[in-house]
């Protein structure tokens, strides 16, 4: 095998790079600082190289510091394990130039001897073994720092957290969820889901089908009729994902979301951050949006209760401040006709409510980590709407799902999720 400008090579010297380096997701940086210093020693190489750089009076750039020689020999490493045996035997090419960001690794383009083109996932080296101790420095530095009331048990919180990063960190799972998508999709032509390559699939590498397509949020240039067609899929997927699958890939990123344009359909990327939902918690959000459909406060607040967002104690104030809250997010639900996500101010109402709440620091507490999760996927797929001025009939979208004013009881068809993880 050759190697050339970074491309291995099969019987032939390359000339070119295979591809063009694809656009990086603006949210890798914001989803380590989540919880802090998420990768492992290639992080700790970013904040030493960092240090020195401000020291020497520059202002280091983030590209410079995750592209250090000692980073870069940390993934040659981690390469290492797939140039062995299948790398000999089954590629043609590979870029050994990473073509994207993912939020703990990178991916890498590449080509089988039979043709196919595939992209390889590769996870930075260090990542599992970081997330525990990673996770309880934050909780420690939120301690000391007064930020949160002492009386605020952020334990559940924490260990939700690193079970999810460590479910996140563990490229086997997220091949099983991604092949349990493409089942799940068969039926939806709209939809395109990669395959995964299960042979040269590790816990640290995942490698998939390579599919190719403009990222979503840059889509404000295509007509009106189909910015709202594609925004109407994606809310369609996630009503499906609720209450039909009950099994949500909760990561909202917008990266996670790619256009093809010749025919037309979605790729789905990235299913790291998959879970599993019990029946009874879709059953009480059936309930709460339906309740809000119709104005039913006290449906509201029973299936609040049910989620786990009110405690004993609650005012009646909060307790009302947080119903205001979810009718106002499910104001598109209710409304008749298109909702006219790029002129509606619904963000900046619901971001404002927030704020007068958690400046009521007697009412802090932690909702259920699976309802957190919901939650900001749902607000990731009101911002992409707003980026894409798009117009939705979401009491059409919604409806297609079973859910409507009256809609309290599961329906009769609802898919029970084989997830392994599923919760009881």
């Amino acid at each position: 095998m050759n190697r050339q400008n970074g491309i291995l090579t099969g019987n032939r010297m390359a000339d070119e790079p295979v591809t063009k380096s694809s656009a990086v997701p603006h949210g890798r940086w914001s989803r380590l600082a989540r919880l802090g210093s998420l990768a492992g020693g290639v992080a700790g190489n970013m904040l030493a190289e960092g240090a020195r750089q401000f020291a020497q009076g520059k202002r280091p750039q983030m590209h410079q510091l995750l592209l250090t020689p000692a980073n870069a020999r940390r993934v040659a490493d981690q390469l290492a394990q797939l140039r062995g045996a299948a790398m000999k035997v089954d590629f043609e090419r590979f870029s050994f130039t990473p073509m994207a960001a993912a939020s703990i690794g990178q991916v890498h383009f590449g080509q089988r001897k039979d043709g196919r083109k595939i992209a390889v996932k590769i996870q930075y080296p260090g990542i599992r073994r970081s997330i525990d101790s990673d996770v309880d420095n934050v909780a420690t530095l939120l301690r000391v720092s007064g930020l949160l009331p002492k009386s605020l048990d952020i334990k559940p919180l924490l260990d939700e957290a690193k079970k999810q990063l460590h479910d996140e960190a563990d490229y086997r799972r997220e091949g099983a969820c991604m092949m349990q998508f493409s089942s799940l999709l068969a039926d939806a032509d709209e939809f395109m889901v990669p395959e995964m390559h299960e042979d040269l699939t590790t816990e640290n590498i995942l490698a998939m089908t390579r599919l190719d397509g403009d990222a979503v949020e840059t889509l404000i240039h295509l007509p009106q009729a189909e910015r709202d067609r594609i925004v109407s899929q994606l809310f369609r997927l996630l009503f499906r994902e609720i209450f039909e699958f009950r099994l949500i890939q909760t990561d909202p990123n917008f990266a996670n979301y790619r256009y093809a344009a010749a025919s037309q359909q979605l790729i789905l990327l990235d299913f790291g951050a998959t879970r599993a939902y019990p029946a009874a918690m879709v059953d009480s959000y059936r309930q709460l949006m339906a309740c809000a459909l119709r104005n039913d406060r006290p449906g509201m607040n029973s299936a609040a209760v049910a989620i786990g967002y009110f405690q004993q104690d609650i005012k009646e104030g909060q307790r009302q401040a947080v119903l205001d809250i979810f009718a106002l997010a499910c104001e598109p639900l209710g409304h008749m006709g298109e909702y006219d996500f790029g002129t509606s101010d619904l963000g900046v109402r619901i971001r404002d409510a927030g704020m007068v709440l958690g400046m009521d620091r007697d009412f802090w507490h932690t909702p259920p980590a699976d309802a957190l999760f919901l939650h900001r996927k749902l607000g990731g797929l009101y911002l992409l709407a707003a980026r894409l001025k798009a117009r939705v009939n979401m009491q059409e979208v919604a409806g297609a799902s079973g859910l409507s004013p009256d809609a309290i009881q599961p329906r009769a068809n609802s898919t029970v999720s084989h997830f392994p993880t599923e919760s009881p």
